[in-house]
């Protein structure tokens, strides 16, 4: 058996679909009808080109995940049929659930092109694997990462996914409190369980401008790090410093267009944030020549810094209405996919660099 990151990326590629499946959890009841009568339904008269894509590509991935790491793990199994099968069993569960929810439709069409959006997905595996791209992305990797670096390419794959979701302050991933706080109070409210919950004194203050850029500065910084206590070799690290700098650029980029159009991409560069891009720049520059451990403690650091500034200010009073495009329109099929994604980075995040601080080699220190 081989280590893969293809079964961490695949396991959380399907929470994901689950949450995006049943999002919002409203209204929950029993019609008295099986929920699985909908694979003999008549077909839906009404269907848009975008629901077609949006079925085939939302199931793309998990088949290519799940194909890949069977054929890592378990060459001797059918990868692509035990994927595509394993992938029929959960659209089709999502989408008998999906009948107790009174904003939700199941569909056999849409669980038919889930199918053959997965089967698709693991055809691009298999023929990946029989070009030879996935042994020479083995020996690229032997070549730039050290045997122990799975965890940190899930969490560098995953941070330019959730940074695509608006955020109150660029780069600032985790920014959980105020929602926890609000949603904690709906859930207890009409009961005597209410009481418990803290009393803040005062209100949540809006962040500093300089707190702003610093926040700016660590979101940028942490990737860099953390890609730096992976890579082999100096020459590697500004390879890698160019490319997530890059990557975190275009997330941002696009997270914008898809806000607010095309022509405003670019409108989310305030002052603000074009000093903590600077700024960014010079110290990931300078983290270049940092021990591995050294690397890991100043992500450590800059973390906790980073989400004790953003769960401690209030979100923008306009932030809302920023998020009525993604919730309201046609992203509601990807809100939960990209919006956990940036509210949990930070704390998965968080846990494996205290694991990898435990267990570092005497060699890394």
């Amino acid at each position: 058996m081989q280590k893969t990151s293809a079964w961490p990326l695949a396991w959380v590629y399907a929470a994901l679909v689950v949450y995006a499946s049943l999002y919002p959890f409203d209204g929950w009841r029993v019609q008295g009808i099986a929920p699985w009568v909908f694979l003999w339904a008549p077909w839906p008269q009404y269907w848009t080109i975008f629901d077609v894509i949006s079925n085939v590509l939302g199931y793309a991935p998990l088949g290519f995940f799940f194909t890949l790491s069977f054929r890592r793990t378990r060459p001797t199994l059918p990868a692509l049929t035990v994927a595509t099968l394993m992938a029929a069993s959960l659209s089709w569960m999502m989408e008998s659930l999906q009948f107790f929810l009174p904003l939700r439709v199941p569909s056999n069409v849409d669980w038919l092109l889930n199918v053959a959006g997965a089967w698709l997905g693991g055809a691009v595996a298999i023929v990946l694997n029989w070009a030879g791209v996935l042994a020479r992305w083995s020996r690229f990797r032997a070549k730039w990462f050290i045997a122990d670096a799975r965890g940190a390419l899930v969490l560098l794959a995953l941070w330019p996914v959730g940074l695509l979701f608006p955020a109150p302050v660029a780069f600032g991933l985790g920014q959980v409190y105020e929602r926890l706080e609000e949603a904690a109070a709906g859930w207890l409210q009409g009961t005597p369980w209410l009481e418990w919950l803290p009393l803040r004194e005062v209100e949540l203050q809006p962040m500093l401008q300089g707190a702003e850029v610093l926040c700016v500065l660590l979101g940028l910084l942490l990737p860099c790090l953390l890609a730096f206590s992976v890579v082999q070799t100096l020459q590697q690290r500004w390879v890698a410093l160019l490319v997530f700098l890059t990557m975190g650029l275009f997330a941002s980029v696009l997270s914008a267009a898809l806000t607010y159009g095309p022509v405003h991409a670019w409108d989310w560069t305030s002052s603000e944030v074009r000093a903590g891009l600077v700024g960014a720049i010079f110290t990931s520059a300078a983290a270049v020549f940092l021990s591995r451990r050294a690397c890991l403690v100043i992500a450590l650091v800059c973390l906790v810094l980073q989400l004790a500034l953003l769960n401690t200010a209030a979100t923008d009073a306009y932030f809302a209405v920023t998020l009525q495009t993604w919730e309201q329109g046609r992203f509601i099929r990807f809100h939960g996919l990209i919006q956990w994604i940036g509210w949990l980075w930070p704390y998965v995040a968080l846990s494996y660099l205290m694991q990898r601080l435990s267990t570092l080699s005497p060699r890394d220190i």
